[in-house]
């Protein structure tokens, strides 16, 4: 089932169908009113909340998945769908990392941003070997191949990235201006105009948060791709130092909105010097406060992307030695000061979250599987619950049933599927957390409404394989 951004908004506010009520999609209701997570937050702004993924940290590790599920309302692939990890070698396009990204973010009503068709780094050899005609040819095919592909399911693209130099005055010297002139970028956007002419397409660039010479150079590359029809919005990356976001960020920003584009954060990380203190955290709090009341208090800013979900996750300490710490969550996935200051500027407040574990008889001998159910975030009218599978043998698949006691009703659900929203619930794995080994653990999670405001009830669940 293919899901338009407007699509995806609409059941992201709690317009339910049978179709989607039936296949188990997120109906974020919750989210909406609760605003005690970023994403319940953003959702109330109708912006995005969006975070770079992993997708080895997304197969492979449960609590990345759901954190990534329950508190972001878009994904980028952080390389995924880079031209070096879907078409390494020539007409050999590999698309198992992108689809499970987009599956995955279609399974738990989640909109994506896709990065990137063109670009200097991260390109196959074979490619930069090329020029002229069959350097050209190779960038059409591959933007068609791959729009096509996702046609309908990425809302939006970062069509061609970091095409200005440094110095600002001129474009990169790279092997697409070397070898097709400056033509490349309007070559690109028309391309992938045609291709899916549904997608908002953005050009993407990094030190152009401030006015300066750089940010020149995309506004004047904007303003010609603008009167072209080519051109939907302008990615800021924002790969921003501590206590160093630019004072005219949101009047640069502004000028761009003024030729009649979105703007978009798409890459933010706040980097400090190591190791972090109290004072700095409190420093980047103020940051990233500052970025997020950027965007909120522009209408047509389309939303905010982290470049990452854990500060061990980020690429920062790889490439500047001695710097790091530059995201919402620490390592153990608890939330960091910075992640409190962005929620509370789009709205939302924090609350102290309770967990209530299950009390279930033991499971028979022999018993493939079982279930627990945890309230992790409660609130008047409804709650987040965990829940954990344990295998007991070896799982390719697995159905977990229940009945809800009171006026429990599941309104949003991420890493299950199937008849959830009534009182009798039965759901079954998706499809990256089906096969467990036995002895190990899979989970997924659920937010519930609960109209008569008292506590949320933890039922009992039955786990069996299949």
């Amino acid at each position: 089932m293919l899901l338009t951004r407007n699509r995806r908004r609409a059941l992201l506010a709690g317009v339910v169908t049978v179709a989607t009520a039936a296949l188990g999609i997120g109906l974020s209701t919750q989210f909406a009113s609760a605003q005690t997570t970023l994403r319940g937050a953003a959702d109330a702004l109708n912006k995005d909340i969006g975070v770079a993924v992993s997708y080895n940290l997304l197969q492979n590790n449960a609590q990345y998945r759901n954190t990534v599920a329950t508190e972001f309302n878009s994904l980028t692939a952080e390389n995924a769908m880079k031209w070096d990890a879907t078409e390494p070698s020539d007409g050999n396009y590999t698309f198992t990392q992108a689809d499970a990204i987009v599956d995955f973010a279609e399974d738990n009503g989640q909109s994506v941003h896709g990065h990137t068709f063109v670009w200097h780094s991260q390109t196959p050899s074979w490619v930069q070997g090329l020029s002229g005609t069959a350097l050209q040819n190779a960038m059409v095919d591959h933007i068609n191949t791959v729009a096509n592909r996702y046609e309908g399911r990425v809302d939006s693209w970062d069509v061609v990235n970091e095409v200005v130099s440094d110095s600002g005055g001129a474009l990169r010297s790279s092997f697409w201006l070397n070898g097709l002139g400056e033509g490349y970028i309007t070559t690109a956007f028309q391309t992938a105009r045609a291709a899916d002419p549904s997608a908002d397409l953005y050009i993407n660039d990094y030190s152009i948060e401030g006015d300066n010479a750089k940010s020149d150079r995309v506004y004047s590359i904007a303003q010609g791709l603008v009167n072209q029809g080519l051109l939907d919005g302008v990615g800021f990356q924002s790969h921003l130092i501590l206590g160093q976001v630019p004072s005219d960020m949101e009047a640069n920003l502004q000028r761009f909105v003024n030729l009649g584009l979105k703007v978009r954060i798409t890459e933010l990380d706040i980097r400090m010097t190591l190791p972090a203190d109290a004072t700095k955290l409190a420093q980047q709090a103020s940051d990233y406060q500052r970025v997020a009341n950027i965007c909120k208090n522009l209408a047509d800013c389309s939303g905010i992307t982290v470049w990452g979900l854990r500060d061990g996750d980020s690429w920062v300490p790889g490439v500047f030695p001695g710097q790091g710490a530059p995201l919402l969550f620490n390592d153990d996935f608890s939330k960091k000061s910075a992640y409190t200051s962005v929620l509370n500027a789009w709205g939302g407040t924090v609350t102290n979250p309770t967990t209530t574990p299950i009390t279930t008889s033991p499971p028979p001998t022999g018993s493939g599987c079982t279930a627990t159910l945890s309230v992790q975030s409660p609130w008047n009218t409804g709650a987040t619950y965990a829940g954990t599978v344990r295998a007991n043998q070896n799982l390719t698949g697995w159905r977990v049933t229940w009945t809800w006691p009171g006026s429990e009703r599941i309104s949003n659900a991420w890493s299950i599927q199937g008849t959830l929203t009534g009182a009798a619930v039965t759901g079954t794995n998706v499809g990256y957390n089906g096969t467990v080994a036995a002895g190990q653990t899979t989970t997924f999670g659920f937010n519930i409404t609960k109209a008569d405001g008292s506590t949320a009830s933890v039922p009992t669940v039955t786990c069996t394989p299949i």
